[in-house]
């Protein structure tokens, strides 16, 4: 999940490192409040989840109140690469002496984060890492060591800091750091930070994106998720989200629900080594119950393309007696289903193919032959 500048410096201010002073505004007579208040030359920036905002006219300067006003007015009625703007920060103009970059992410192949800085701020780490790739320092970090006192000195002397400003830049990297850690985040990025000519470092603009699988240890954002998601997702993807399943939507008719992400990427396989075309990715995870099993019934046939639904339980958290209800439960509340095929294996297999049975709804135990079956029917529906 992406937050937005103001977001994240409110929170890289929490942790001590210094950000512009500012407010956000939603209106232009709010900006020039705001304006007036700094009572100096101030930036106004355009509130957006996109990248290279300055490039696309996100960012403008403003020497007063009414100039402030004035853009604001231009930022509010624009879109910045498709996304509306609803909102700008308003901040006191930093003076600047030189920028800086640091950002720390996460290093795929070495199964932790990276600390990346550079002496060139103010343009992208890509474009650097191009022409100046000399001026890159990078330090990985050992998860079972962390990011320590002298990792953080290192950099800044890489960066040329000495003496107390070398110190005090160490401790603005260890402070990023523990954004990281406390955020769960997949990126923490001040670009550009500057050094003031009196020698301070102020966090001009600063990126936070927070791993959406830790927003369970952060309740504070999971509204903000769904609200970025309205703009993003398809309504069934953004449904999914609201309850807490694990929705992908595709381009087939063969609409897939299978508890684990390596069973539904398997059943997504065999359905087109069988010549069909999956219509979603559909988890509902270890331990579903008869209601989280109806709410993913309902999700995949809100589809209208899908012909046919495949259900493939393999139970072990899981119970299949409890799929089994769930299964009846979803026919009796929306009052009517599409063809089924239905792979039932594992805890309570008997109980929960007896009670299918019961309910007329026949039930296989190879996966090959349910995904035959299933691309059979959407092939005669079709």
């Amino acid at each position: 999940m992406k937050l937005f500048e103001y977001e994240a410096k409110t929170i890289f201010s929490k942790y001590g490192i210094l950000t512009p002073s500012g407010g956000l505004a939603t209106s232009p007579s709010q900006a020039g409040e705001i304006a007036t208040k700094i009572d100096a030359p101030v930036v106004v920036k355009a509130q957006v989840l996109v990248a290279g905002r300055g490039k696309a006219g996100g960012i403008l300067f403003a020497q007063s109140p009414l100039e402030a006003e004035l853009a604001a007015r231009k930022l509010l009625s624009a879109e910045i690469k498709g996304s509306r703007v609803q909102s700008v920060l308003v901040e006191e103009r930093v003076l600047v002496r030189k920028e800086l970059y640091c950002g720390i992410t996460i290093d795929r192949s070495s199964r932790g984060y990276v600390v990346i800085a550079s002496s060139e701020g103010g343009m992208e780490i890509e474009k650097i890492a191009a022409v100046m790739p000399e001026k890159i320092v990078k330090v990985f970090i050992d998860p079972s060591y962390g990011f320590r006192p002298h990792h953080a000195i290192q950099i800044a002397k890489k960066l040329d800091y000495t003496g107390s400003q070398m110190l005090n830049l160490a401790n603005i990297f260890l402070n990023q750091f523990k954004i990281a850690m406390d955020s769960d985040a997949e990126l923490v990025e001040m670009n550009p930070l500057i050094e003031t000519p009196e020698g301070k470092f102020v966090a001009a603009d600063t990126r936070l994106i927070i791993d959406d699988s830790s927003l369970y240890r952060h309740p504070e954002f999971k509204k903000r998720l769904i609200e970025e998601a309205e703009h993003e997702l398809s309504p069934q993807e953004l449904e999914a989200r609201k309850s807490g399943l694990a929705y992908v939507k595709l381009d087939g008719d063969v609409g897939v629900i299978g508890n684990g992400a390596g069973l539904v990427m398997a059943t997504l396989d065999m359905i087109q080594l069988c010549g069909g075309k999956p219509a979603n990715f559909l988890d509902v995870g270890g331990g579903a119950s008869a209601d989280m099993m109806a709410l993913a019934l309902n999700l995949v046939l809100s589809d209208p393309r899908v012909r046919v639904v495949f259900i493939n339980i393999l139970g072990g958290i899981t119970r299949c007696d409890e799929i089994a209800k769930g299964i009846l439960e979803a026919r009796r509340r929306i009052g009517f289903l599409k063809p089924m095929v239905i792979r039932l294996v594992g805890t309570n297999e008997e109980e929960g193919r007896r009670i299918l049975t019961e309910g007329g709804i026949h039930v296989l135990d190879s996966m090959e032959e349910a995904a035959k079956r299933a691309v059979e029917i959407a092939t005669t529906e079709g």
